[in-house]
């Protein structure tokens, strides 16, 4: 059975909804769970599902470096087949990224090109998307490489924005097709024999 690390920062809704997966016999093993706020709601998923948990947050480590060392240890310790970055707003190191290449995914809460990269993450994103008056936006699930937001797509879905949309409407829509698309992502990838 494969087995899957996900890294998260908040509230873990789209972990949750790997959890419910793997539950449902949809998806592989998840074998541990990395976060880097000690507040992350996440964390409490895990407990809820007997799930390890390892805070990997900067106040544990005195430089990048030993951060990267400490987690790339636990990958390989834990023979993890697929890396899933759920809400995860730190940076994976690009050690890590080298070792597992084409095994790290994102997902985005846009139509990359569109409102990604460096400063867009969360309710930015749909701040700008309603800013700028656009019609439609969505969800992006993409291979990590060594910049930000700029690995292989693997998928993306649209997502219409509504003449009376606020950010807490269209965010709520966008993260129902994030926990979707997510799950048949990921189904698709350990069926690829990663």
């Amino acid at each position: 059975m494969k087995k899957i690390a996900v890294f998260a920062s908040g509230g873990g809704t789209n972990f949750q909804s790997l959890i419910d997966g793997v539950h449902k016999k949809e998806l592989g093993f998840i074998e541990i769970l990395f976060i880097d706020r000690e507040s992350a709601y996440a964390k409490e998923r895990a407990i809820e599902n007997n799930i390890p948990w390892i805070y990997v947050g900067k106040k544990k480590f005195s430089d990048n470096e030993s951060k990267t060392e400490y987690i790339l240890q636990n990958l390989l310790d834990h023979d993890i087949d697929l890396i899933i970055l759920a809400g995860y707003l730190g940076i994976i190191d690009e050690k890590i990224i080298r070792q597992y290449d084409k095994k790290i995914i994102n997902v985005h809460p846009s139509l990359i090109p569109k409102y990604c990269g460096k400063g867009f993450y969360g309710q930015k994103v749909h701040e700008a998307v309603l800013k700028n008056k656009d019609k439609e936006t969505g969800v992006t699930i993409h291979f990590v490489d060594e910049g930000i937001d700029t690995g292989e797509i693997i998928v993306q879905e649209r997502v219409s924005v509504l003449s009376g949309d606020a950010i807490d409407s269209l965010s709520s829509r966008v993260l129902k097709v994030e926990h979707n698309i997510l799950i048949s992502a990921v189904k698709k990838l350990l069926r690829s024999d990663i």
